[in-house]
């Protein structure tokens, strides 16, 4: 019977160090959205990362978030682009 009670008891530690770790990464967000045009915006304008994280009260990972993004939209347009004007010369 003292081993049945362990057993559970690890279970139930193990449980509960598990949840606790995964309960910063739904906190991090504070339930906010991030506004990838504002956050562009202000990178074109000359600021730093640091600055707009700062100015728009969000995390400067969301900053190098947002600019990923656009670069990553960036480059899908250039191959879509590219695309429609090699397909048309072979017409």
């Amino acid at each position: 019977m003292n081993r049945i009670g362990r057993v559970a008891a690890s279970l139930l530690i193990a449980v509960t160090i598990g949840l606790a770790m995964s309960a910063p990464a739904a906190l991090a967000a504070r339930g906010r959205k991030v506004d990838c045009t504002k956050v562009m915006t202000e990178l074109k304008a000359g600021k730093k990362p640091k600055d707009v994280a700062k100015d728009l009260k969000i995390s400067r990972s969301s900053v190098y978030r947002c600019r990923r993004r656009a670069r990553i939209e960036a480059r899908k347009t250039a191959r879509k682009s590219s695309g429609k004007k090699a397909g048309s010369a072979k017409n």
